[in-house]
């Protein structure tokens, strides 16, 4: 199935331009999703649009509406919408360059995959990708997205560009509020050494093949069972380790990854073809970047 575009306008550096198209760079095809369900008829929850004195009325009539005070509401119409005069509606254009450590990983909200619009804009937007390659900086530029401008971050990635949506301050929390409340404790130093021990022994390289969605395998095989008649399963809840018992399961971790993981060694990473190498390279830049506190 074609991908179809979040967005097209036209990328802008200074005095060059050419048009490109935004695509989602994720996907939740795959997950499992339910409906509302009447449990006496099994029949599924039909969602309809009703107006308090008029009752039914298609979705397709309404417009939105901003309420100003209680009850009463500004109407505004796509057309309305499409009226808001706003460069970034149509133009992503890249206002400044940063270094990918400047941006605290709580920003980053989406990845989008950015490549030209037609064949005509090849030849521009390699330049301009290539450009940013070299400058080895993350390019920041605004783009409206689903009624609301966002702050893009753009790197190159293999023969196109990705562009991450930023949250703004606003949508951001001060994590020096978050971790007001945990009390200040001193940790025993020769705990510190086991855990860090613990630590280097289960360091490895990072392969998304390896992880899957645990829940949603779950969710499947819960699916299954039900259907068969079988009886759901749950896993017992782990329990928490008491301060008089840290050090000693400290040592017991410590032993049980020197000797050996209990469950299976995860199969060895296939090796990656060149060009997906270099493509790692700026998300690994990203991870290692961005670690100063939210204002």
């Amino acid at each position: 199935m074609a991908l179809r575009p979040t967005w097209q306008g036209h990328l802008k550096l200074s005095l060059v331009t050419c048009p490109v198209a935004l695509y989602a760079a994720t996907s939740s095809a795959g997950d499992v999703h339910f409906h509302l369900i009447n449990p006496k008829t099994h029949n599924r929850i039909r969602m309809v649009t009703t107006d308090p004195d008029e009752g039914p009325v298609e979705r397709s009539s309404l417009v939105k509406g901003y309420e100003v005070e209680k009850g009463r509401y500004i109407l505004l119409d796509d057309e309305d919408l499409q009226s808001v005069k706003l460069e970034s509606t149509k133009t992503l254009d890249i206002e400044r360059f940063v270094d990918v450590s400047e941006i605290d990983r709580l920003y980053w909200n989406a990845p989008y995959f950015l490549k030209p619009d037609g064949k005509m804009a090849a030849e521009a937007f390699s330049v301009i990708r290539e450009a940013m390659g070299r400058s080895c900086k993350i390019a920041l530029g605004r783009v409206v997205l689903h009624t609301r401008e966002r702050l893009m971050a753009l790197e190159p990635r293999d023969k196109g560009i990705l562009a991450w949506s930023l949250r703004t301050r606003d949508e951001v929390r001060n994590p020096d509020e978050a971790f007001s409340d945990i009390p200040e404790v001193k940790a025993d130093t020769a705990m510190i050494e086991i855990a860090t021990k613990i630590i280097e022994q289960q360091q490895g390289a990072f392969d998304p093949s390896q992880f899957t969605d645990r829940y949603e395998e779950a969710l499947k095989a819960l699916i299954a069972r039900k259907e068969k008649g079988q009886t759901p399963v749950s896993a017992p809840e782990p329990k928490d380790t008491k301060v008089t018992d840290l050090m000693e399961a400290l040592r017991a971790s410590l032993q049980r990854s020197s000797s050996g993981r209990t469950s299976p060694a995860p199969p060895a990473p296939a090796k990656r073809p060149a060009r997906a190498a270099s493509a790692a390279k700026p998300a690994a830049r990203r991870e290692s970047g961005g670690r100063r506190k939210a204002g």
